[in-house]
């Protein structure tokens, strides 16, 4: 069976957006609004946006748009610090990492948020929040070691200063040594 013009392939919807703003469905055959591709994400529908005239990639742009949305409107997610520190990493030298860090910790984000749905069922025992935060704080200094070499695990850094105490006393004697 051949694919209609429109119809998306291996499950992505492709969503074409005209110069006057206006956003199309090709799977659908009909105009939509960004509320309606908010919804498809949290729907956990696939699509693509690109620009009708240019055939160019623009759902960065668009996801970018939906999020100034709603934070307009009053659904803020993003802490005025968070936004800071965002806009502080364009053109640090770390700028290329943050978007594999910032994927990662959403990842584990969500992790949790299935636990804590699978708590709240009674599937984690006793005291689930406790579990969740060392959970999460395992996958943070993990994804933070990716990183920052030591910042994956305090007892590699206590044991890394002990190594350094201990050679430090080894030069000192070996300095009272040579005197």
């Amino acid at each position: 069976m051949a694919k209609s013009k429109g119809a998306a392939e291996d499950g992505v919807v492709t969503i074409k957006k005209y110069a006057n703003r206006r956003l199309y469905d090709t799977e659908r055959s009909c105009y939509i609004t960004l509320e309606d591709l908010g919804t498809m994400v949290r729907d956990g529908r696939d699509f693509r946006v690109v620009d009708a005239k240019s055939g160019d990639d623009i759902t960065h742009n668009v996801l970018t748009q939906i999020i100034m949305d709603e934070e307009t409107r009053g659904e803020t997610l993003l802490p005025v610090n968070f936004l800071r520190h965002l806009i502080g990493m364009y053109g640090d030298k770390m700028q290329s990492m943050v978007p594999q860090y910032l994927e990662a910790s959403m990842t584990a984000f969500r992790k949790n948020q299935q636990d804590v749905r699978s708590a709240l069922e009674g599937a984690l025992g006793s005291n689930p929040l406790a579990e969740l935060t060392r959970r999460n704080m395992e996958m943070f200094q993990q994804a933070a070691g990716a990183f920052i070499p030591g910042a994956g695990s305090t007892k590699s850094k206590d044991a890394e200063i002990a190594a350094l105490k201990a050679e430090i006393a080894d030069l000192k004697a070996e300095l009272s040594r040579t005197k």
